[in-house]
């Protein structure tokens, strides 16, 4: 599902238009967004938390030059579902 979907279906379900549905959405991405940046995370009770991780030093390998190189410990934004959205996509999707 795309945001323009997003934003269709909920326009649709509200009856708000659309330019007003598609700004809030975007107001809500840049707040979870400028949050994250300021080292904070975002908790949505029933949906899930936008994390930040610190993934730690290592090294790595470039392939092409046969060289290692080292990897600096830095932070990457995560997103962890709530245990009762898993358990709900595990009773409704079905494995083909």
């Amino acid at each position: 599902m795309t945001k323009a979907e997003i934003v269709a279906e909920i326009a649709s379900k509200t009856g708000i238009e659309k330019v007003a549905v598609q700004a809030t959405v975007e107001a809500f991405m840049d707040s979870v967004k400028s949050s994250m940046i300021n080292g904070q995370n975002v908790y949505l009770r029933g949906f899930g938390s936008f994390i930040i991780k610190k993934r730690a030093e290592k090294t790595g390998r470039n392939i092409s030059r046969n060289t290692t190189l080292i990897i600096p410990a830095h932070f990457i934004p995560s997103f962890k579902p709530a245990k009762t959205f898993v358990n709900k996509i595990k009773a409704n999707v079905k494995v083909k």
